[in-house]
């Protein structure tokens, strides 16, 4: 799906698109190769995808009969969109805490009993505690993990990259970069991950300063 988006006014919508329009550098994490954004651009009206079509903006449009068999529809949206030496990279962008304090899961029984296998695979394969209910808990974290899972298993290193916005007063969001670190501390305990398991090089946290901007 291709959700076309307005110009983003404030919070995280407002600052993804100015950093990947002119500030590009500040999403960049330093262990990736430079990141060449496809979404969210002004010409192609600010749009942001989720299920299949993430995966044609991406250029890896033959994975899609796969992605069905794993998430049913309505997967995660995703807020930007690149490719690091042709590695995709995915985007979660937060400009507040209470941001990252998702709901829980709201799919109906069929699609939800599909979320809950996809997540138990997650959790076996990481070796995180088994008994935390993933849809449950940190959801959107846990989605942005899980489908950072499924492109491994399909054989493409993919790469996720946290964005936590500073300074953005508006929205009363944090100020120093350790708020973003330990929020996602908690919600990495709270899943019962470990400290480090396969996919720990693979997820970036940048922190950028909106009142520099």
């Amino acid at each position: 799906m291709r959700v076309v988006q307005r110009e983003g006014r404030r919070g995280s919508q407002k600052w993804i698109q100015i950093c990947v329009a002119r500030y590009p550098n500040l999403l960049q994490p330093e262990s990736l190769a430079p990141i060449e954004w496809v979404s969210p651009l002004a010409g192609d009206e600010y749009a942001e995808y989720r299920d299949t079509a993430f995966l044609d903006r991406l250029g890896l449009e033959a994975l899609a009969p796969n992605l069905r068999t794993f998430w049913p529809e309505r997967g995660p949206q995703w807020d930007a969109l690149g490719l690091a030496d042709r590695a995709p990279v995915l985007v979660e962008a937060k400009a507040h805490v209470s941001e990252f304090l998702s709901s829980a899961c709201q799919a109906g029984p069929a699609s939800r009993g599909r979320i809950e296998a996809a997540f138990l695979a997650v959790k076996r394969d990481l070796n995180a505690d088994g008994d935390v209910n993933w849809a449950q808990y940190f959801y959107q974290y846990a989605n942005r993990l899980a489908h950072l899972w499924w492109f491994h298993e399909q054989g493409v290193k993919a790469h996720l990259v946290f964005v936590g916005f500073l300074n953005d007063h508006e929205m009363k969001g944090p100020v120093h970069r350790e708020t973003w670190i330990a929020a996602f501390e908690v919600a990495t305990y709270a899943l019962g991950l470990p400290a480090r398991h396969k996919l720990s090089g693979y997820i970036h946290h940048v922190s950028p300063d909106v009142s520099l901007l």
